[in-house]
């Protein structure tokens, strides 16, 4: 049941027109709501599609930035704020479910009034709650601070593969979303290494400042940069559909609800690994700030190969087939790495099977977010909204988990590894209980 909205038939005496936005309209008696005969990004210069897969890349990596790049100051606002492990990690929580409700927001809204509104709002109130932290005197104050922040980045994510499902479908779609889940993927690993590099030349709020001079970059490459990518004629007003009846036509797919619990699944996966890496590796096995962001700077490898691989897979052979490797491969990387911790294989014995853990997060992101977006092409915002508030919603109330689980004994890299490992069971299980690989379609082309 792919969406095919976007391509009916022109009439052989219709006269076709360019769009602002490229793409070829039927001319009739009202030119303003004549329909999209060609997915509009197909006739869109390369130069300017390099341009918007850089913009819109950088917008969506705002997100994860703002999450993870102060992961390696968490020991030092430990001693800073006189804290517990698990009362900093509950601000990592805090923006988690900030964005995730942020972006339940900002999806059906951008499906309603446009793309730009929404995106250039809320990326403003990202800036100045970026501002709010770096000034926070309490721990309490930075945690609302972080919910604001989490909730001000929401946009970015949404609102970009809302604009590339706009623009194009079928196997360019694949190619187009890979580019931003290699950016959603690695952007989490990247920014601990860039948020230990901040921390050896400025104290952890300068963090915050450099996030809130990142907000400002984008809000203004967006307003200088980015058109409006949702016709009039699709927005809401007469005819339309509500917000309720949106989120009812994406939730009676059994497919998308399948493909939404695959990758907040995964997320929250990856999350227990981000939560607690920076106890594990530094309190445990004794890493410096520095050498906790070289493993993962090391560990984005592992996503980057995953992403490119499976966006060309992906095409070839169908996204849920790719899924059907990815999510074993999760379960078995996952217990590999309880069976060498128990074993007492030591460092090694976590880092290799967890950059295959890795490896599988970067197969799994891309197919999730093809399967889901290709089928509501109508109701992209609203879809993209769902996923995001289920990946950093449901990633933000696990993630914590693992520290619960080392009370009074410690992270461990089995305490952080039977979380995941649970994770990506429950991600099989909704691919063959949900998905249910051999009755998707093929994608168009």
């Amino acid at each position: 049941m792919l969406d095919t909205a976007s391509q009916p038939v022109i009439p052989p005496t219709a006269r076709t027109e360019p769009s602002a936005t490229g793409a070829i309209r039927a001319l009739g008696s009202n030119p303003a709501t004549a329909p999209i005969v060609l997915h509009p990004g197909d006739s869109i210069s390369a130069r300017r599609r390099v341009l918007y897969i850089v913009l819109l890349g950088a917008l969506t990596a705002l997100g994860p930035f703002t999450i993870d790049l102060y992961l390696p100051a968490f020991p030092v606002l430990e001693a800073d704020f006189q804290t517990s492990a698990a009362a900093i990690q509950l601000t990592l929580t805090g923006t988690m479910i900030g964005f995730a409700l942020g972006q339940l927001i900002v999806g059906p809204l951008s499906d309603k009034v446009g793309r730009r509104i929404p995106l250039l709002a809320v990326t403003a109130l990202h800036v100045a709650a970026s501002v709010f932290a770096a000034l926070a005197p309490t721990l309490g104050t930075l945690s609302i601070a972080r919910v604001l922040m989490g909730a001000g980045a929401a946009a970015g994510g949404v609102v970009a593969a809302a604009i590339v499902r706009d623009l194009f479908g079928g196997r360019r779609l694949v190619v187009m979303l890979s580019r931003l889940a290699l950016v959603s993927g690695v952007a989490p690993v990247l920014a601990p290494l860039a948020g230990s590099l901040l921390l050896s030349v400025m104290p952890w709020r300068g963090i915050f400042w450099v996030l809130a001079a990142y907000g400002t970059v984008m809000l203004v490459s967006a307003i200088v940069f980015l058109p409006e990518t949702l016709p009039a004629a699709r927005r809401g007003g007469k005819g339309a559909t509500t917000v309720w009846q949106r989120y009812a036509s994406v939730f009676r797919d059994r497919v998308f609800v399948g493909v939404l619990v695959i990758g907040a699944m995964t997320f929250s996966g990856l999350f227990s690994y981000l939560s607690a890496s920076s106890f594990l590796f530094q309190q445990s096995y004794g890493f410096d700030a520095q050498q906790y962001g070289v493993l993962f700077a090391a560990n984005s490898v592992g996503l980057v190969i995953g992403v490119q691989i499976a966006s060309r897979l992906a095409a070839r052979f169908g996204p849920q087939w790719v899924l059907a490797f990815s999510t074993a491969s999760l379960v078995l990387w996952g217990v590999v790495i309880v069976v060498f911790d128990q074993l007492g294989f030591g460092l090694w014995g976590t880092i290799i099977p967890l950059f295959l853990f890795m490896t599988s997060c970067g197969f799994t992101f891309p197919c999730a977010q093809v399967l889901a977006l290709d089928r509501h092409g109508k109701a992209a915002g609203t879809a993209q909204s769902i996923i995001g508030a289920a990946n950093f919603g449901i990633a933000g109330v696990i993630s914590p988990v693992v520290g619960l689980l080392a009370t009074g004994s410690g992270i461990t890299a089995t305490t952080m590894a039977s979380v995941m490992v649970g994770c990506a069971v429950l991600g099989v299980l909704a691919l063959w209980l949900l998905v249910r690989p051999r009755t998707v379609e093929r994608l168009a082309p």
